[in-house]
């Protein structure tokens, strides 16, 4: 269990594909066993560093009985978000039925919603989420609707909704959420720099990209934030930092950091840059440095 002054770090887990863009399983395993022997909490997978949307129903079906294997004995959320709420339970019960006690659920995406529909939304998967925790996924510059706190708030009081991700936003306003949602509510930022701070601020742990490449500077922090060693602290910032601003987030990027470490991560399938000479000169040095 971890101790209550530690940030949690769920690595956000990319999936690895073949050059034709076909799902490379091999790839994704190596990935996933990459992050298995981290050091950090878990993962949340077919989320948005996964490349989700361009994941078929039959590929979640495969990569999250992959996950929940590999991951055995880890934090696991299952990301089963889609835009419609029938598409969403149809993935939840599956998730369910493959062993997943976690899942995540990104906002209704693409046309607008209103706060009614998205409340309705969640609502309609609530009821069908037994036996399930369930974490809302707010990421309002990718679905283009937002959830206010007091949004939150309501989604809150539904039964199995236990916690919420939010990317795309400060570390204030992920924290003005705390005050809008119960005691024991989890609440996750998408803002992985910020690991060092995130306690102070009543948000619960970081879902990271960048530690599903270079999980030892955020583990590190974490240590030190247990041990409130401010000192530590401050020697380590400058790591994450360095991370982050070289990786971007960028599935690309970090598979091509897995493969730096000896881990074929496979491509990417979705309309990404591809890592250039420069950028990968960048990542062969941060690499050297902090992985």
């Amino acid at each position: 269990m971890t101790a209550p002054n530690r940030p949690i770090i769920l690595t956000a887990a990319p999936v690895g594909f073949s050059r034709d863009g076909s799902l490379d399983l091999g790839a994704s395993r190596r990935i996933l066993e990459f992050i298995a022997s981290s050091g950090t909490d878990g993962a949340f997978v077919l989320g948005t560093t996964g490349e989700f949307p361009s994941l078929t129903q039959q590929e979640r079906h495969e990569l999250t009985k992959l996950s929940l294997d590999v991951l055995r004995g880890k934090r696991v959320v299952v990301h089963v978000g889609a835009p419609s709420a029938f598409q969403v339970r149809a993935l939840l019960a599956d998730a369910r039925d493959l062993g997943a006690t976690s899942v995540g659920v990104l906002t209704p995406y693409y046309l607008p919603a209103s706060d009614d529909a998205v409340f309705d939304f969640y609502r309609s998967i609530a009821a069908e989420a037994g036996g399930l925790d369930v974490y809302a996924y707010l990421f309002t510059g990718r679905t283009g609707n937002a959830v206010s706190p007091d949004l939150l708030g309501k989604i809150a009081t539904l039964p199995h909704i236990v916690g919420a991700k939010i990317s795309g936003e400060s570390l204030e306003k992920v924290s003005s959420y705390r005050a809008a949602v119960p005691a024991g509510f989890q609440l996750f930022t998408g803002g992985d720099r910020d690991i060092a701070r995130v306690r102070a601020h009543g948000i619960d742990g970081v879902v990271s990209g960048v530690a599903s490449v270079l999980p030892a500077p955020f583990v590190a922090v974490a240590d030190s934030v247990e041990r409130s060693d401010d000192d530590a602290l401050a020697r380590l910032q400058p790591a994450v930092d360095d991370a982050v601003d070289t990786v971007l987030g960028d599935p690309a990027r970090i598979k091509a950091g897995l493969a730096l470490q000896g881990v074929d991560a496979g491509t990417s399938r979705m309309a990404l840059d591809p890592v250039d000479e420069a950028t990968r000169a960048q990542l062969e040095r941060v690499v050297s440095e902090h992985g």
